[in-house]
């Protein structure tokens, strides 16, 4: 290490921000000086940890900013590579606004991500709705099966996104069954909620609604994964495959409310089927079948809760 490495490292002091402090540090300050053509240090670190499912922050020189993703998984540069196909993949197909990728460091204790940051900016009703109309601009984009060319992640977890022609046997097929045997597997699942999600999942078929087409989704359309800015809301964290639209319209709330401009805005682009709000749960149980996998029994309640909804 060099000495103005060492200095700047008593310089920045904020040891509770991981990708600010060495060994992180020094390769994305080398990705970042390329990428710039000029030399770019950490000044300030904003931790974002909270918000993500890897160690991750915003990190500044004064000028110029990033957002930068650690993961230590085993296929963390995997899965690093499919969210930026997965980000190039909505761009070029729907047309949405997505952050400027700078590149993927493999470092000896894992690997990280490194995005341009977006400045963000409060929500007013205009920025809610402007979600809804990205989501929708997104669903337009349609395929002739439901799956994708590619793998994908769904958080840390293996998505399957192996192509099949009709909606409800992909539902089981490639997230019940794969979702409920995670859960299984991470011991967080008690023996009558299984037997209730198994019960679930024999009654899909006459459960699904309407036959719809394959539209492009997002894939984990949480609010959170939206940026608001000045140019409109920008795409994040995507865990994209072809399937039913009503899976991202469930999503957007599962976490947390939003106001009702997000599904107006939506239905500025796009209609919603009047049947949705009875069936929203019901694709939920695949993101809450993860959240119980990932976090535990904190989500085991909210999963029971959808599945009774439907047994």
């Amino acid at each position: 290490m060099s000495p103005k490495n060492k200095d700047h490292q008593s310089q920045v002091q904020i040891p509770s921000v991981r990708l600010a402090n060495d060994p992180l540090r020094i390769p994305v300050e080398q990705l970042v000086s390329e990428h710039t053509g000029r030399q770019w240090t950490i000044k300030d670190a904003r931790d974002m940890t909270e918000f993500a499912c890897h160690p991750c922050a915003i990190l500044s020189d004064g000028s110029y900013s990033v957002f930068a993703k650690f993961s230590e998984a085993a296929n963390g540069l995997d899965q690093f590579e499919i969210e930026l196909a997965g980000l190039r993949l909505l761009s070029e197909r729907s047309g949405v606004l997505t952050p400027n990728p700078i590149g993927i460091i493999s470092v000896p204790s894992g690997s990280i991500l490194v995005l341009e940051t977006v400045q963000e900016v409060a929500r007013a009703p205009r920025h809610w709705r402007q979600i809804g109309q990205t989501l929708a601009r997104i669903h337009k984009t349609k395929w002739d099966r439901f799956g994708l060319e590619m793998h994908g992640y769904f958080g840390p977890l293996y998505q399957d996104n192996t192509p099949m022609s009709d909606w409800p046997t992909f539902y089981v097929e490639r997230r019940l069954w794969p979702g409920l045997r995670l859960a299984i597997d991470s011991g967080n699942m008690p023996p009558d909620v299984i037997r209730q999600v198994e019960k679930l999942i024999s009654r899909i078929p006459e459960l699904c609604g309407s036959e719809i087409l394959q539209a492009l989704l997002h894939g984990d359309a949480q609010q959170n994964n939206f940026i608001s800015t000045e140019m409109g809301a920008v795409v994040i964290d995507p865990a994209v495959y072809y399937g039913n639209p009503e899976m991202d319209l469930a999503f957007i709330d599962y976490f947390q409310t939003v106001p009702n401009d997000v599904f107006d805005g939506y239905q500025d682009e796009l209609p919603i089927d009047p049947g949705f709000w009875e069936r929203r749960d019901l694709w939920r149980v695949w993101g809450y079948l993860g959240c119980v996998t990932v976090d535990g029994s904190l989500y085991l309640g909210k999963l029971i809760e959808a599945v009774q909804k439907y047994i």
